[in-house]
């Protein structure tokens, strides 16, 4: 198989670009949905992180009619108190059009006086192949939710997650220090291990 492009489903610069610093070696580019200027968004209707990363993988694969590789994530944090909220909501637990502050606000209203805070983000990829096989992974990071946010760096839950490794908040860290143990990068070095293991390196 000759060395092909993969094809991120996002249009995150920050996602694409950790995606090309781990899987950079496998590919001789490594482009996004607007690199391409595609606008492929499909409902993401799944009741698993694993079912809408597949969910998006596959419309853009055939979309592009098994062109060049692609890869697509879902995340989200999962908070075992709340019943595992909120889950592949995650990005609109406040409601389809909430943003970072509103969806953490209603975190830690939900959590008020719960002395059980323990949380933990989750990712998972999947990489679909021009030939159709798919490789999936997944990667997790632990912490506590905050009482309230600390730090005005990162995006998300970042201000509000305590970082059991770091022992401090995602938003108090430096964005080297967040993607040396992230969820999405954890996931996507066990990514790179599997391929390796079932596909090999993509020769010239």
């Amino acid at each position: 198989m000759n060395k092909k492009v993969l094809l991120a489903a996002t249009n995150n610069d920050g996602k694409a670009k950790e995606i090309k610093q781990i899987l950079g070696d496998f590919f001789q580019e490594i482009k996004s949905l607007k690199d391409l200027g595609l606008n492929i968004n499909p409902e993401e209707n799944g009741s698993t992180f694993l079912e809408n990363a597949q969910i998006k993988a596959r419309a853009v694969y055939n979309h592009i009619k098994g062109t060049m590789a692609v890869i697509a994530d879902d995340s989200g944090l999962i908070v075992p108190a709340l019943n595992d909220e909120p889950g592949i909501m995650s990005a609109r637990y406040a409601g389809i059009d909430a943003d970072d502050t509103k969806n953490n606000q209603k975190l830690l209203e939900k959590l008020k006086g719960m002395t059980d805070r323990r949380a933990y983000f989750i990712c998972t990829v999947v990489l679909i192949l021009p030939d159709g096989k798919e490789i999936t992974a997944q990667g997790k990071v632990n912490g506590t939710i905050l009482e309230k946010p600390e730090g005005g760096g990162g995006f998300g839950y970042d201000p509000i997650f305590f970082s059991d490794e770091l022992k401090k908040s995602f938003g108090f860290a430096a964005p080297s220090e967040k993607n040396a143990i992230s969820h999405r990068a954890r996931a996507l070095n066990e990514l790179k291990q599997k391929f390796i293991l079932e596909q090999g390196h993509i020769d010239d």
